[in-house]
């Protein structure tokens, strides 16, 4: 039984004690495929709250930062048996309070489960190593130690991988935590909390403060408190997050847009490269930092992949996520629907040529829910803003290019670097894509979207601040190495 079941009302996490807002005040979090219905109610926080869950983190931090790796990786162990006990709930919670159809839901969720374990493994890994001393007599060696107090501020779209795969981390190395989900999954963040809380972590070790993103957030980033920063979202948001980080002298870590291109060369499979395109550009309704959102095709199969992907796009049903049939769901919320649709008209006011969908969706069980059809536009020139600028929904750019080495020039013509991808059968092709397109991750025969636990994630240009997420990687941003000299 979760910590308010029943209650449909939900609290902040800070000193290991479930508390109200300071505000006394709650939002609703509603479910985006039915407006009318409340997922639950969760703390309109303000900074006094972000002040007392530093100071718990604060106040915790030296007993957690001198237990070994192996003894937090075991809180980690226990975390992850509680969160996939509760997997079923968790990504029921998830669909309803952001639109993922259940299924993508319930693999995010066990994928946080193989993260917990992931990082909880890493508590047994090697931090530093020995370095030969010009003093014979002397031992030479580094190690690492953890930055303090980590702030996590987490977006709507995987309400539960992103959170974990920067928490996690933090934790194994030695920090201690402030979390700030996304105002619209904090019902899900608050479940997530539970399984730590469940799982024994140490009080003020793991703290959650939910509220609006312009109070809370930089509230954390501004804190003299907080000695690191780990951000996923907008590039407005996280400029505003480098800066107040930088001023005050605190490490900052950002994760921002992607403008992902999938390139279809002329010798493709064009069966598999029509699936991945659909697969990386409308699952969870365009809404991933590395949705394909330029297709980049080359002019001698244009056309029959174009008509391809038409047939396929044709057949996706929309709806709650809830049943099996359901393979598209709503957009998260009403600012992001209206953002697509503005997006749409901004393509048709420049130009392109509407292919397939372009509005809002209405239907049986789909009108008060937050649905744009998927959407594809043709004759879309990379000056285009549908083609420059991030979009973050279900709407996909065709364009048109002569040759390989035209289609990865285009590819890079953005301001954006995070994911990218080719469908060919050439290995030289292969090498030229790897060799020369600037992005921090690159797929050969595979859709732009997804990347491995174990492996290190982010992107380049103005998709981050150049430093990595996920697999041993992720160390470098949490720790900072210490020299240590040692002699008799």
């Amino acid at each position: 039984m979760t910590a308010f079941q029943g209650e449909q009302v939900y609290r902040n996490y800070i000193q290991g004690e479930w508390t109200a807002a300071s505000t006394g005040r709650t939002v609703p979090s509603l479910n985006p495929a039915n407006r009318q219905e409340v997922v639950g109610y969760v703390p309109d926080s303000a900074s006094e709250d972000v002040d007392r869950a530093v100071a718990a983190a604060q106040a915790a931090s030296r007993a957690w930062r001198r237990l070994s790796g192996a003894e937090r990786g075991s809180v980690l162990h226990r975390a992850a048996n509680v969160l996939e006990r509760r997997a079923d709930e968790i990504a029921e919670t998830m669909t309803r309070e952001m639109g993922k159809t259940l299924a993508e839901a319930k693999g995010e969720t066990l994928r946080g489960v193989a993260i917990l374990r992931y990082y909880a493994g890493e508590g047994m890994r090697s931090i530093g190593e020995v370095i030969p001393s010009t003093d014979s007599e002397a031992l030479l060696f580094t190690t690492r130690v953890p930055l303090g107090v980590v702030g996590v501020i987490s977006p709507w779209n995987f309400p539960v991988a992103i959170p974990l795969w920067k928490t996690a981390p933090a934790l194994v190395y030695g920090n201690t935590v402030v979390l700030k989900p996304a105002q619209e999954t904090a019902v899900t963040a608050a479940k997530v909390t539970e399984c730590f809380a469940e799982a024994g972590i140490p009080a003020g070790v793991l703290n959650l403060v939910c509220g609006s993103g312009s109070v809370i957030g930089p509230a954390l980033a501004e804190h003299p408190g907080v000695n690191g920063i780990t951000f996923t979202g907008s590039n407005a948001v996280g400029k505003q997050v480098s800066r107040a980080a930088l001023a005050r002298g605190a490490k900052y870590q950002l994760e921002m847009g992607g403008k992902n291109p999938i390139i279809i060369a002329a010798d493709a499979n064009l069966d598999l490269a029509v699936e991945a395109t659909i697969s990386g550009g409308l699952k969870s309704t365009g809404q991933k930092c590395t949705a394909t959102s330029r297709v980049i095709i080359v002019r001698e199969v244009y056309e029959a992949f174009k008509a391809k992907l038409l047939s396929q796009i044709a057949s996706i049903r929309l709806g709650d996520g809830m049943s099996a049939d359901s393979w598209m769901g709503p957009c998260a919320n009403e600012r992001q629907m209206d953002t697509v649709l503005q997006y749409i008209q901004q393509g048709l006011d420049e130009g392109a040529v509407l292919l397939a969908g372009g509005a809002r969706a209405d239907g049986p069980g789909l009108s008060e829910g937050f649905y744009v059809q998927p959407t594809v536009f043709d004759g879309v020139t990379p000056q285009m803003s549908i083609a420059r600028e991030e979009i973050f929904g279900p709407v996909l750019a065709l364009i048109t290019v002569d040759s390989l080495q035209e289609a990865i020039d285009t590819a890079n013509d953005s301001d954006y670097g995070l994911s990218a991808s080719i469908y060919t059968q050439n290995i030289g092709s292969v090498l030229s894509f790897i060799r020369d397109m600037d992005a921090g991750l690159v797929r050969v025969n595979a859709e732009t979207a997804g990347v491995e636990l174990q492996a290190p994630f982010g992107g380049m240009k103005m998709s981050s601040s150049h430093s990595r997420e996920q697999g041993q990687a992720a160390i470098e941003f949490f720790t900072s190495i210490k020299t240590v000299f040692v002699k008799p």
